[in-house]
């Protein structure tokens, strides 16, 4: 099992600054913990999420020497996949592709068409420096503003992606409308239909909703799965009311409990934890 600590996504909505050295101790932290994958920072314009105008300072105070942690940027555009693979230290590149055409609008300020055009285009970025893209499917469980949606529009978007030679694709419950048979439904679905994909699950979720929601992971077949300490977060884009993400500490529970496999060294997370509850 991949798991995924988002750190990015849970500060990005937060009213306060976080200081940049808080931000660099944070996340140093949780580079000792033995996570698959750190979501750092982004590079998206700073007027949009002020939280994250530091992501280039921060990444130059991490210390990558002792830890097998993957670093992953998320990027709105084709300037900041610019920015983003220019750094040796980033080995993916996340995207947000909206399935729903009001949130493609109010988080990237494009259209899907639109939107589409650049994820070719960033792939191509990808490809040319090393890195690899992973495209992140918003409103993948369904969405608040009346836009169309179905597991079938999942899996076109998904085959659109597949076709630009995308090997990683998340769908992802940006308002936490997702049930446990609606995510292992899509899932079950969409490793059927894409055997050769990674399929990665992002999902917020209310207090108490996350075991159920891992579980229904576990049994669709995924091994890769999105959290943040303390369960923090959620987009300040998609709604006014913020549902946060899946807390890694209870990922982990529900893991242990299912007897699945982990590499977390326990006493790093715990100074983690220690130190996220100065940061949020």
């Amino acid at each position: 099992m991949k798991l995924i600590e988002c750190p990015r996504d849970a500060m990005q909505g937060l009213t306060h600054f976080v200081p940049t050295d808080l931000k660099i101790r944070y996340l140093n932290a949780l580079l000792r913990v033995g996570f698959d994958t750190l979501d750092f920072g982004s590079f998206v314009s700073p007027k949009a999420v002020p939280q994250l105008r530091d992501t280039a300072e921060v990444l130059a105070g991490l210390d990558l020497s002792q830890t097998k942690t993957k670093l992953l940027a998320i990027v709105a555009n084709r300037r900041g996949a610019e920015q983003a693979v220019s750094f040796q230290q980033i080995n993916y590149l996340g995207f947000p592709l909206s399935v729903s055409e009001t949130f493609q609008q109010r988080n990237t300020n494009k259209s899907i068409a639109e939107a589409l055009v650049e994820v070719t285009q960033m792939q191509q970025l990808c490809a040319d420096t090393g890195k690899q893209l992973v495209a992140y499917l918003s409103m993948g469980f369904g969405n608040p503003y009346g836009d169309p949606y179905s597991p079938d529009l999942v899996a076109d978007y998904t085959d659109r992606l597949v076709q630009l030679g995308i090997g990683i694709v998340v769908p992802s419950d940006t308002v936490g409308t997702s049930t446990p048979d609606a995510i292992e439904d899509l899932f079950s679905r969409l490793l059927s239909q894409f055997p050769d994909v990674e399929f990665g699950a992002h999902l917020h979720a209310l207090p108490g909703e996350t075991p159920a929601k891992v579980r229904a992971v576990l049994r669709a077949g995924v091994l890769r799965i999105d959290g943040a300490l303390r369960g923090f977060g959620g987009c300040p884009m998609a709604t006014d009311s913020l549902t946060g993400n899946l807390p890694t500490e209870e990922i982990i529970q529900t893991l242990v409990q299912e007897s699945v496999a982990l590499s977390i060294d326990p006493e790093q997370f715990q100074k983690a934890m220690t130190l996220s509850a100065g940061v949020f």
